[in-house]
């Protein structure tokens, strides 16, 4: 099995996941609410409707669709969970602003992810930060669910102060569908599968695409030291 079939395959298994908590060895195949769930820990922010002044020890860690359900209660914006895979920290973030469909969200301490569609293009507060995605290529590819080869361009903003970009090559993969419902909302999704090479580095980035080319849940990789983020959506 290729490694986007692989990949492709942990998808078809993260729609499955997203209705029922997984087991052990479900999350240790790899898969994005495997991962996400591995993440769920200690760290929850106000957001979540859970203070901070209940001592972490004391406490079970929330499940996702917990943190969902006490996100959608404290607040009324667009919302989505994100676990950062190299910190193991899971957050809920808030939509703080839309530019022309450009969504900033953040946590109370500022920390920020900024979508475009679904695409992450862009971060801010969690160091060693994407500066800007540019993705419209293969986002348009990725959303309307086709399989293609096309660029993307990451660039990060060095200790000099200099940015610099990183060009990838990016071949777009498509594979079967699965309805699935995480904090109330119901989605039938397709799984999409994007491999980038270029400047010494190869991703795969994973998500779940709607026929109207909205992105539920995707894992998408910010930057050699930050690594991927899960993201997955509590409110659209």
């Amino acid at each position: 099995m290729t490694r986007v079939m692989k990949n492709v395959a942990g998808l078809m298994a993260t729609a499955l996941l997203l209705a029922a908590c997984g087991t052990p060895n479900d999350e240790a195949q790899g898969t994005i609410l495997g991962q996400l769930r591995q993440a769920v820990g200690p760290t929850v922010t106000r957001a979540t409707g859970r203070g901070a002044e209940a001592p972490a020890a004391a406490a079970a860690p929330l499940s996702a669709d917990e943190m969902a359900a006490r996100a959608l209660a404290a607040n009324p914006a667009p919302l989505i969970l994100v676990g950062l895979e190299s910190s193991g920290a899971t957050q809920v973030m808030a939509m703080v602003g839309d530019n022309s469909g450009m969504r900033t969200y953040m946590t109370p301490n500022e920390q920020a992810l900024i979508i475009r569609g679904g695409m992450l293009t862009g971060t801010k507060g969690l160091g060693h930060d994407l500066s800007v995605a540019e993705v419209d290529n293969v986002a348009a590819l990725i959303r309307s669910r086709r399989a293609g080869q096309t660029t993307r361009i990451n660039r990060y903003l060095g200790g000099d102060g200099v940015e610099r970009p990183l060009q990838m090559t990016c071949t777009v993969a498509i594979g079967g569908g699965k309805g699935f419902a995480f904090a109330g909302t119901s989605w039938n999704a397709t799984q999409v599968v994007e491999t980038c090479e270029g400047g010494g580095v190869e991703v795969q980035n994973s998500y779940l695409v709607s026929a109207s080319g909205q992105i539920p849940v995707s894992r998408q990789w910010i930057s050699p030291a930050l690594g991927y983020v899960t993201i997955q959506t509590i409110r659209p």
